[in-house]
């Protein structure tokens, strides 16, 4: 056998009259064409090799025939091949008619083997924007602990690195004059290289200089990994590809959770997180052999587009990214403060709590993907946004066994969201302008965090360092963000982005 690729042997005995079905060609997860002499192939699905052959062993009886089928397939998932090399074994062993319905673990419609190759380097690279993004988020209680820092000083930290990542704005905007591949490759290498300062910094000002000049990198990356995702996609698959990668993410910041306990080595060890990404540039250069540019952006499209024809739909986005980042960023970057000072929570137990309450956000990450281009984004993001929000509210109001259970409610339905109402920003704008628009975008939201977080911060400083009311005045704002989903986002599941934006059919 080929290496690389998977044999599955299947029989079964079946009426005679049900042998024609057996030998048409598939047409689900994979489309096939007949060879004839009971031999297909593949025209369309996630495979680099797919081949398959039916043997039929008439019976005595004259009624029965015994069928013998052999399945081999190689697929064209780079990285991830081994989470679905099951799944879809237990999909291509079934023996039976033409049509097959798409299990719950796939999209809603067929991925050919560029959008499956895409998708699985995309993950890849989302393992490291993940743990970038969220490494200060995690290690700024430890550091402010060696350097001695109030939660008012934490909260201008943060304010100030989410400053900083405003130019992701100017980073991003690049990825409509240079392409979206190279963005990502130089992203992920400068981002990291910059963050990997912060295990020299002798202050929390020096602190916040490293994460300001690299979070723009962390930041860029994620909404150009977005970009390059959603225009390689099929319209019944965007939200599902958003949803593996939101995954994805979630695992790159899940790593640097379980490397949290490197802090309770000593008071520096919190400095051990910022040299552990270094790594990932080991595995840059593979990135880059398996990473090519999108499809629509490598053909020629318009480029005198503006965003002045969208200024609807940025405003519109604008509100809700501004509004949503109010509550997302304080909750993330002061729960370890919770945990630690207010619950008494040591480094590993925390770990312990955020894998928990956590992990389990990837089945409403699923559920949404899967709702959101099966039926529709807009009421399953706004109830998961709504959700989500009274969740991590109430985890600041309680402790003991309450708090572990509203925060696995508020991360689940949280979740839910992610998925239907990322993918509007690379869908609303067209090519020419979808890096322009999302950079923007991208820049209004940590506006959002910034008054979030210096709110939350002045706000839990005159509550005597607690979160409770201030956390629940800020969970109102993505409260406001579901009703204007309900009233006024359009419905775009199933459409082309073509459809969307019809400037982009000039190109063809």
């Amino acid at each position: 056998m080929t290496r690389g690729v998977t044999r599955v042997v299947s029989e079964r005995t079946v009426d005679r009259a049900d042998i024609d079905e057996v030998l048409l060609p598939r047409d689900g997860v994979i489309r096939e064409r007949a060879l004839g002499s009971g031999r297909f192939d593949v025209v369309e699905g996630p495979f680099t090799h797919y081949r398959r052959t039916v043997v039929v062993e008439h019976l005595a009886d004259g009624r029965r025939a015994h069928i013998t089928q052999t399945v081999e397939f190689g697929l064209a998932i780079p990285y991830f091949a081994f989470l679905f090399v099951l799944p879809i074994r237990g999909q291509l062993k079934r023996i039976g008619g033409p049509t097959q319905r798409f299990p719950w673990w796939s999209p809603p419609c067929r991925l050919d083997a560029g959008a499956s190759s895409a998708l699985g380097v995309l993950a890849a690279v989302s393992l490291v924007a993940g743990y970038l993004n969220t490494l200060l988020t995690q290690t700024i209680a430890f550091a402010a602990d060696e350097f001695s820092a109030s939660n008012h000083a934490q909260g201008i930290a943060g304010g100030v690195v989410r400053v900083g990542g405003m130019a992701a704005f100017a980073i991003v905007a690049l990825a409509d004059r240079r392409g979206r591949r190279r963005l990502v490759l130089w992203t992920a290498a400068l981002g990291v290289a910059f963050s990997a300062l912060g295990a020299l910094a002798p202050s929390l000002a020096w602190l916040t200089a490293t994460q300001f000049l690299g979070r723009p990198f962390g930041g860029a990356l994620l909404v150009v990994i977005g970009i390059l995702a959603v225009e390689e996609m099929p319209a019944g698959a965007r939200a599902y590809a958003v949803s593996l990668l939101a995954m994805s993410t979630a695992l790159g910041a899940g790593i640097c959770v379980l490397a949290l306990p490197l802090a309770d080595i000593g008071v520096w060890g919190w400095r051990l997180l910022y040299v552990l990404p270094l790594v990932s540039l080991l595995v840059l250069p593979g990135l880059a052999r398996n990473l090519h540019e999108s499809r629509r952006f490598a053909v020629p499209h318009r480029d005198d587009v503006s965003l002045r024809g969208h200024g609807r739909r940025m405003v519109l986005l604008g509100v809700s990214v501004l509004l949503s980042g109010i509550l997302v960023a304080p909750a993330s970057f002061f729960q370890n403060r919770y945990l630690r000072d207010t619950v008494g929570f040591s480094a590993a137990r925390i770990s312990l709590f955020t894998i928990l309450t956590n992990t389990p956000a990837g089945l409403g990450i699923v559920f949404g993907g899967r709702v959101a281009d099966a039926r529709g984004r807009r009421v399953v993001g706004a109830i998961g946004l709504a959700t989500g929000a009274i969740g991590t509210a109430m985890f600041f109001r309680t402790t003991g066994w309450q708090m572990w259970w509203w925060n696995l409610a508020g991360s689940v339905f949280g979740a839910m969201s992610v998925p239907a109402l990322a993918v509007y920003g690379p869908e609303l704008f067209p090519t020419a302008l979808r890096g322009k628009a999302n950079g923007l975008l991208a820049a209004i939201g940590l506006c959002g965090s910034l008054i979030g977080l210096v709110g939350v911060g002045v706000l839990s400083d005159h509550f005597d360092g607690s979160f409770a009311t201030p956390m629940a005045i800020a969970a109102v704002a993505p409260v406001l963000v579901a009703l204007l989903v309900l009233a006024a986002y359009p419905e775009t599941a199933q459409l082309e982005l073509e459809q969307i934006n019809p400037e982009d059919v000039l190109r063809r």
